[in-house]
């Protein structure tokens, strides 16, 4: 079945809800190539309007776009009025997903979606409709699961259903697509974490914590499955809110916020401007070039796999804060 031009997809568990978005993107994209038909916005300072700039933007080398916008209750009721004319008359060749989350989304925008496309709850069953859930969710995987092994699984997870998808991606990479699971070996991926938040990769990164910067990559391309494309956005935000601050003659956390466009708490501002200080400029540039050069590699420019990219890429941006704080 065919994806809305414009679908919303609410619910309170973020693994679940992303786990949504990801199907709903590669339902939408099909065949396409999602390093050039993918703009994912999920950075803690996206304006709206950029999103909206990119769902009314033709697609170049694809024959559709796909323009993921998240956390749309964070925006105020001007900030989305953009979106509110967008979907007026939305882009056909455009899917745009949006997502709740950071507050409250208004009335107007579930209804003005519901005109031109769908909204979706993430949300999965809880008591005994829950078992009925994770036996689905199994018999949908590559993997063949016994009835001894479904059982444990669902007893397990409990309600955290959200660990389900984390823990599906580590047997399919331990035992490969069409294995048989029977509960001896199930057991020892139980306790197997799920996704990280993006915040908790670029905090590893700001401390120079190099092991910790790596271990959460792996939760976000591996259990999470974000794309390495989405992953790369989250990280070039991080980094560019350092260079707009970089001589912007910022006094404190305020000053920052207005620098960045920040409304709302000035807590993400604080943290740009003290790993701006801490890099310099110096530091700075080379995390941009870094990152100019990886984003080249993901799209294609030399044949290395995404995640040894992103491996190389982390390593090297979580050796940045020490070689700011020799200097």
């Amino acid at each position: 079945m065919a994806v809305a031009l414009v679908t919303l997809v609410r619910g309170e568990d973020p693994t679940l809800l992303n786990d949504t978005v990801r199907a709903l993107i590669h339902e939408a994209a099909g065949d396409e190539d999602l390093s050039l038909g993918l703009d994912d916005f999920s950075s803690d300072d996206y304006e709206i309007a950029a999103a909206v700039d990119a769902a009314q933007t033709p697609p170049m080398f694809t024959t559709k776009r796909v323009v993921v916008a998240r956390g749309l209750g964070r925006f105020s009721s001007s900030d989305l009025e953009s979106l509110l004319g967008y979907l007026t008359e939305p882009s056909p060749t455009t899917t745009m997903i949006l997502t709740t989350g950071g507050g409250v989304v208004g009335r107007k925008v579930v209804d003005a979606v519901k005109k031109v496309g769908a909204v979706v709850e993430s949300g999965a069953p809880s008591g005994k409709a829950r078992s009925g859930w994770v036996s689905e969710r199994l018999n949908e995987s590559s993997l063949r699961f016994d009835g001894r092994a479904t059982l444990r699984l669902s007893e397990h997870l409990g309600d955290d259903l959200g660990r389900l998808a984390g823990i599906l991606s580590v047997l399919g990479a331990v035992y490969g697509d069409g294995a048989r699971i029977g509960v001896d070996e199930l057991e020892p991926f139980l306790g197997s974490a799920g996704t990280g938040a993006p915040w908790d990769l670029t905090d590893a990164i700001d401390r120079g914590d190099t092991s910790a910067a790596l271990d959460q990559l792996a939760r976000q391309v591996g259990a999470g499955e974000r794309h390495p494309l989405q992953v790369m956005g989250s990280l070039q935000g991080h980094f560019l809110r350092m260079m707009r601050l970089d001589g912007a003659q910022c006094r404190d956390e305020n000053d920052a916020a207005r620098a960045l466009g920040i409304a709302g708490s000035t807590f993400p501002a604080k943290k740009a401007l003290a790993q701006s200080r801490r890099l310099g400029s110096n530091g700075i540039a080379r995390a941009v070039s870094l990152l100019a050069q990886a984003d080249l590699d993901l799209r294609g420019q030399r044949d290395i796999p995404g995640d040894v990219v992103l491996e190389v890429l982390v390593a090297r941006l979580s050796k940045l804060p020490a070689a700011g704080s020799r200097r």
